[in-house]
């Protein structure tokens, strides 16, 4: 499925309108009708069991969005239901589509007042119609429509909205002061990228996705790159079916062998969890390279895992690969015939441990994963614009602060726009990007963009980060492409902390190695 800009939707809008002839007048009427269909689930859900029509108020603003939530008045009321009009702005200054549904509502009879003639009975309606702004309002809500969204918001009704909530920012999920705060929002022909980010995702309330007659397949044709990742984007985009089936004539060198670097003393858990987990994945085989000192309480941990120690000096960390030596040595020898390499969980950081990032880097021939401390080794390497691409692929994984100190910004100025931040990254760098979190990114360096709505807040727990590194690795192992790994690890990432969620009575007591588990 295709997710869009605003600037996308109007160029898809005016494309289908133009170039294809299909009037606006019908994309209109569409539009309308499927949020009417909207507006009635939601009433019916929120029904007290009282035999009567059901009662909706629409906002109407000037523009499109207004126009839409007069069809959609038109479309109630021929359905038995009651449904008035509240105009923000008096309706003279609707124009083109949006006046032509103007007039036909007053030749229906349909009841409509301006706001600020008399007061708005709230408490009359059973569900109100958010139809005030449209994905190409931007800044704050201002006058009658500011007032319109906080007492609709008070009302403690139900809120439909229709496209996306007045006040959320279309393309990056930004919320002005005020916005709607919607139980539903029926969004026309693709998502909005807000609607995929927080706290728009929030404000949204469930979305449900409406065709209006705008072909899916125009997207691809005027260059929309941004994805939600399902089956058919799996199949269709990615080239890849998500369930890896497996030949009956195969083994385990079929599915690659994965190195993990990881861990160390105080955690050596973070090791267990990335090298588990990239078994689990699908790796055939998985070597685990500790420090010396953590090999021997580590046998028999995960009876699959190979063991490999590195020389520490018997200090348990990994303070040895420093400098050129045996232990840098070793690690790259472990390298050599590998399908994948993950470096970094639970390493925890040492002197000189950016130069060796930089030769493991360029020394590595493997697809490379690189997670936590890992990643803080590569943004305080400096220069990391100027190293070289590496050809087998990299794939890094951070989490909002991580993916901050990589690109010299605040955590906050990465959750602004969170897609925007990540393509760029990723094409600049020529590189995967997961950007861990509440929809994770996975954006790759052609410049595409996958966003995952797979997962739960039960997944924010220590260990997490590690099990996905490890999915990661575990499938770059078995051939996969790092964009396709990168994405369907996140996938099956969430699915799994879904299914592990569901076993828990609460959010809170989900833990990494129960999401580990049900993979």
């Amino acid at each position: 499925m295709h997710a869009v800009t605003r600037e996308e939707m109007r160029r898809l809008d005016r494309h289908t309108i133009e170039q294809i002839g299909i009037p606006s007048a019908v994309l209109m009427e569409n539009a309308g009708r499927v949020l009417a269909e909207a507006v009635q689930a939601v009433g019916r859900a929120a029904d007290a069991g009282e035999v009567r029509p059901l009662r909706v108020l629409i906002l109407a603003g000037k523009g499109n969005n207004g126009g839409d939530g007069l069809v959609a008045a038109r479309h109630l009321r021929g359905a038995g239901m009651e449904a008035e009009v509240v105009y923000a702005e008096p309706p003279s200054a609707l124009r083109g589509d949006a006046a032509l549904q103007r007039d036909i509502a007053d030749r229906l009879g349909i009841r409509a007042q301006l706001y600020g003639k008399e007061a708005v009975r709230w408490d009359r309606f059973d569900v109100v119609v958010d139809a005030l702004l449209g994905t190409g309002s931007k800044g704050a809500p201002r006058g009658a429509y500011a007032a319109l969204i906080r007492e609709a918001n008070a009302s403690g009704r139900p809120i439909v909205a229709a496209d996306i909530p007045s006040g959320l920012d279309a393309d990056t999920g930004a919320v002005e002061e005020p916005c709607i705060r919607a139980k539903c929002t029926v969004t026309f022909a693709f998502p909005k990228l807000g609607l995929l980010q927080h706290p728009g995702a929030e404000y949204a309330g469930r979305v449900k996705i409406a065709p209006i007659g705008i072909p899916e397949a125009l997207a691809d044709e005027l260059g929309v790159h941004t994805f939600v990742l399902d089956e058919r984007v799996f199949r269709e985009k990615l080239r890849l079916d998500p369930r890896l089936p497996r030949g009956e004539n195969s083994h385990k060198g079929t599915y690659g062998h994965a190195l993990i670097a990881a861990g160390s003393r105080p955690m050596s858990g973070a090791a267990l969890l990335s090298a588990k987990a990239a078994l689990r994945a699908g790796a055939g085989l998985a070597t685990l390279a500790v420090p010396d000192r953590l090999v021997e309480p580590l046998i028999g941990r995960v009876p699959e895992l190979m063991l490999a120690g590195l020389p520490d000096g018997g200090t348990g960390e990994w303070s040895a690969l420093g400098a050129p030596g045996p232990a840098r040595d070793s690690l790259l020898a472990l390298a050599e015939g590998k399908r994948s390499v993950l470096f970094g969980p639970g390493m925890g950081r040492f002197e000189g441990d950016a130069a060796w990032l930089r030769a493991a880097w360029e020394a590595v021939a493997a697809p490379l994963v690189l997670d936590a401390d890992a990643l803080n080794m590569l943004a305080d390497a400096g220069g990391f614009a100027h190293w070289p691409e590496r050809p087998s692929g990299t794939v890094l994984t951070p989490h909002p602060g991580e993916m901050a100190r990589l690109a010299g910004i605040s955590a906050g100025e990465v959750q602004r726009d969170r897609i925007g931040l990540a393509r760029s990254f990723a094409v600049r760098h020529r590189v995967t990007l997961v950007l861990k979190g509440s929809r994770t990114v996975v954006a790759g360096p052609d410049g595409n963009v996958y966003v995952n709505v797979t997962g739960n807040p039960g997944m924010a727990t220590g260990g997490s980060g590690d099990v996905l590194a490890g999915v990661i690795a575990g499938l770059l192992a078995q051939g996969l492409a790092p964009v396709q790994a990168a994405a369907l690890g996140v996938f099956r990432h969430g699915a799994a902390g879904d299914r592990a969620q569901a076993m828990r009575p609460s959010s809170g007591s989900l833990l990494a190695g129960e999401i580990l588990e049900a993979l």
